[in-house]
């Protein structure tokens, strides 16, 4: 240990200020793989219940899940992935993680006491932790005012857990909102305890490199319920082989629309915490939510000759929920949006009001080809609008550098 570190501990365990600072750790990444059977585990929760109510608690679920992840990744934001003590830490977050994902099945049945008691620990352990090794400055600070809120949530995540599944689903809801208020509300808490958005100094590139690999990994859930699709329908017949290709078609869509053309229409980035936290924690939530929704219906519509209209629900859905995100990010990183997506949004409604109007005469592709025809119009226009921006576009997640 240097004089440095050993007059000042937290320096050995801080994420090292230079040109290796945004770089996403090998632990990060093995933290990551929890969430491919986290969101394998959702899909499946919401192909088993296409229902409002089964929307309503995959959503609760999602929230649930995105939040341990999200929190997870911001305090990464100041940790050094390579110190000892930072990969134990991402151990014991993984195996919680791992707990509250076995659990996501019943976890509005006999497993709710696993999934929040889980949930809560990670909660409550990241800034405890964050605390104790940044004593003294303003990061511990922050994390106090963060410690409080996840104690206040996590009170009604357990009292959720212990209520009758009817109740639960709007106790869980109230703890979902406390969540995810507390940043909007700056951490605080009137005469008690406050962390305005400033005072995070936060690196909006690793956030932005974190983000993306995460949205890989629900766009790689496509792949793996299509494959499983494949191999439950045995025999390769046209329909199967047309809703493989379609499906295919619509989250390389996806995928184009995100990594190769979002947000290309301004020239520069907004990189205070404030922006950030939209940016990431709220807009990402979204879209990454709609990447797995279209898995689902990828799914749905190689295995269905005609659309229920749950099954139109989840095709139109997927998209509108990516778009709100995206909408959502743009608007934070770069102060406003290209009316196209709001008309891409009104053009998914109409295709959703008119399949489910006609649904019992109409094959699934009726309903899969005019989705596709409006991402892709998107993206055309997009990349149209890009090729006459002078400058170079940013990349989805945002550039930018550490914030001050």
């Amino acid at each position: 240990m240097t004089p440095t570190e050993s007059t000042q501990p937290w320096r050995a365990i801080a994420r090292p200020n230079d040109h290796h600072r945004s770089e996403v750790g090998p632990v990060e990444l093995f933290f990551d793989l929890v969430y491919v059977f986290a969101i394998i585990q959702l899909s499946h929760v919401l192909i088993e219940h296409l229902s409002w109510r089964g929307f309503a608690e995959t959503a609760i679920i999602f929230a649930a899940i995105w939040w341990g992840w999200n929190y997870t990744a911001w305090a990464m934001n100041w940790l050094n992935p390579a110190n000892t003590r930072v990969q134990l830490l991402n151990a014991v977050l993984m195996v919680a993680s791992l707990g509250m994902a076995a659990a996501i099945p019943d976890a509005f049945g006999g497993s709710g006491l696993l999934f929040a008691g889980c949930f809560v620990f990670m909660g409550l352990l990241r800034p405890v932790f964050m605390i104790v090794v940044f004593w003294g400055r303003q990061l511990a600070s922050n994390y106090t005012a963060l410690l409080t809120w996840s104690a206040l949530a996590g009170v009604v995540w357990i009292a959720g857990a212990l209520s009758p599944p009817d109740v639960r689903l709007w106790v869980w809801l109230l703890a979902v909102v406390i969540d995810y208020a507390a940043p909007l509300l700056n951490f605080r808490i009137p005469g008690v305890v406050s962390a305005p958005m400033e005072r995070w100094d936060t690196d909006a590139e690793h956030l932005a490199e974190r983000n993306r690999l995460v949205f890989i990994i629900a766009l790689g859930e496509s792949i793996l319920l299509m494959g499983g699709a494949l191999v439950d329908e045995g025999m390769l017949n046209a329909g199967t082989l047309l809703g493989l290709l379609l499906g295919f078609a619509g989250l390389t869509v996806l995928w184009w629309n995100y990594f190769a053309l979002a947000g290309h229409e301004v020239t520069g980035g907004e990189g205070g915490t404030g922006a950030l936290r939209s940016a990431f924690a709220y807009a990402h939530a979204l879209m990454v939510l709609g990447a797995i929704v279209v898995a689902v219906s990828i799914e749905l519509r190689i295995t269905h000759d005609h659309p229920s209209p749950p099954i139109i629900m989840v095709t139109i859905g997927g998209p509108l929920i990516y778009l709100a995100g995206n909408l959502l990010f743009l608007r934070s990183r770069f102060g406003r949006v290209a009316r196209s997506r709001f008309v891409a949004a009104a053009a998914l409604a109409v295709i959703g009001l008119v399949a489910a109007h006609y649904h019992e005469h109409l094959p699934i592709a009726a309903v899969s080809l005019p989705v596709l025809l409006v991402m892709v119009t998107l993206a055309v226009l997009t990349a149209r609008s890009r090729a006459r921006t002078v400058d170079p576009a940013p990349r989805p997640g945002g550039e930018g550098t550490r914030s001050r």
